[in-house]
């Protein structure tokens, strides 16, 4: 199975590394990490990501295509054409075209996901509505060859239920197990409905720009 993730300057490293942990513990997948360079990708934390194969030479024809999400770099990544053309071309052999939080905005921007069920970041689902997505807000959605997880620390439950769908679910609790996933977070705040109006309201203002330039986008 060969799977195909990209990166990209300011990505969201976690929204990367979830699904990368889960698949890289199932021994049929075959991961390649790319971007246009052979150079250390920097992310927005200070922690960077080496490819390990570029836009020349990696997989013509993966099975699994990946894109992670981030903050404003999303929005200059929806405008590179460059980016958006290689995207097109490897999906069109693809049996998935998969996505963790404003990734998915980025493959509605090269047109992978039209008419299709998808879900992102709670703070961009407006804005993917506006691209002829059928949104969803979930913890993740899979959908006739698309699938998509929710903002950031969804990309190991998006992770998880694609390799259920692929490799069944044995395997998928086996790497469940491996990896000691029992979230039992420390505040009840992990959604707009469960944490109190004025940390919603904080978050917001800090993804106001952001949000702003998704939807006039």
């Amino acid at each position: 199975m060969k799977i195909l993730m990209l990166i990209y300057p300011g990505m969201t490293p976690l929204d990367f590394l979830g699904p990368l942990q889960v698949w890289s513990q199932w021994p049929e997948a075959e991961i390649q990490v790319v971007w246009q360079d052979h150079e250390v990708v920097p992310t927005d934390t200070v922690a960077g990501i080496m490819p390990s194969h570029s836009f020349d030479n990696c997989f013509s024809d993966p099975d699994i295509l990946f894109v992670p999400g981030g903050g404003l770099p999303t929005l200059e990544l929806m405008e590179n054409q460059t980016v958006l053309s290689f995207l097109k071309d490897k999906a069109q052999n693809a049996q998935w075209v998969t996505s963790v939080c404003t990734g998915s905005l980025v493959l509605a921007a090269a047109g992978l996901l039209e008419g299709k069920r998808a879900t992102t970041h709670w703070a961009a689902l407006d804005a993917l509505k506006t691209m002829g997505v059928e949104v969803e807000k979930a913890r993740y959605v899979i959908d006739d060859g698309v699938a998509s997880g929710g903002g950031v620390t969804a990309g190991i439950d998006f992770g998880l239920a694609l390799l259920e769908n692929l490799a069944g679910r044995d395997v998928a609790e086996a790497v469940q197990l491996a990896l000691e996933y029992n979230p039992q977070a420390p505040f009840c705040s992990g959604t707009p409905e469960q944490a109190r109006p004025e940390i919603v309201d904080a978050v917001l203002n800090r993804y106001l720009s952001v949000s702003q330039g998704l939807q006039s986008g």
